[in-house]
């Protein structure tokens, strides 16, 4: 096992870390939730990622995304997170995909992962990437963030998710663009996606299902949403 692993055995020990290694995840979005997300997974060692979003940097995105800086501006994300990862981790594959998520790709792209991130920033896609997961079987971790408020929730194959919280006909555009979205909420959030990927990975850890923590780092609180 690689040395780069040992500061992760504690938690994770030689069958959890083989297993991660063996694993494949879906991100899907990739600026201020998951730049963090997918960066956290490689050095943990999930064996393969795919990184999808068809969207480049802008210099807006500089104060929260951590795959963005001034030389890589009007580059396209997904290419640049594998770029990032490779030297970050080699043994990591990582599966770039510079397309927007919509229900007709969807289904293709998840094919064949064992969790989907949502790390997406409007609810119309979110929907369509839960109801492509479902469709497939795959668990689904959902993060969403607004100013200092960000929330993190676990939906498996069968339940409600988000249709339940949101139903049908969502808004186009979320609350996280009109509240903004300041450095530390999205590593918040991510830390939090992170850890929720990995307890289904490892089958280990009671993962964020059937309620939904909600998080103000303004105030300071933490609660958890029976839903």
């Amino acid at each position: 096992m690689p040395r780069r692993y040992l500061r992760s055995l504690g938690t994770v020990g030689w069958e959890g870390q083989k297993r991660l290694l063996r694993s494949r995840v879906t991100v899907v979005g990739l600026g201020g939730l998951g730049g963090y997300v997918s960066e956290a997974l490689a050095r943990m060692g999930v064996g393969e990622l795919v990184l999808v979003d068809g969207d480049v940097f802008v210099d807006h995105n500089l104060n929260r995304q951590i795959l963005s800086s001034n030389d890589v501006l009007g580059r396209s994300k997904a290419e640049v997170a594998k770029e990032r990862i490779a030297h970050i981790n080699p043994a990591v594959n990582v599966i770039p995909r510079s397309v927007y998520a919509s229900a007709e790709n969807l289904p293709s792209i998840l094919k064949g992962c064992q969790v989907v991130v949502d790390a997406l920033d409007n609810l119309p896609a979110r929907l369509a990437l839960q109801d492509a997961a479902q469709s497939l079987g795959i668990p689904m971790v959902h993060g969403a963030i607004a100013g200092f408020v960000g929330q993190v929730l676990t939906i498996f194959p069968g339940e409600p998710g988000l249709r339940g919280i949101y139903g049908d006909k969502p808004p186009e555009k979320g609350v996280e663009v009109e509240q903004g979205t300041p450095a530390a909420t999205p590593m918040m959030v991510a830390a939090w996606q992170v850890q929720e990927t990995l307890k289904i990975l490892l089958h280990k850890g009671e993962p964020l299902r059937g309620r939904m923590l909600l998080m103000d780092a303004e105030l300071g609180t933490a609660e958890f949403i029976e839903l």
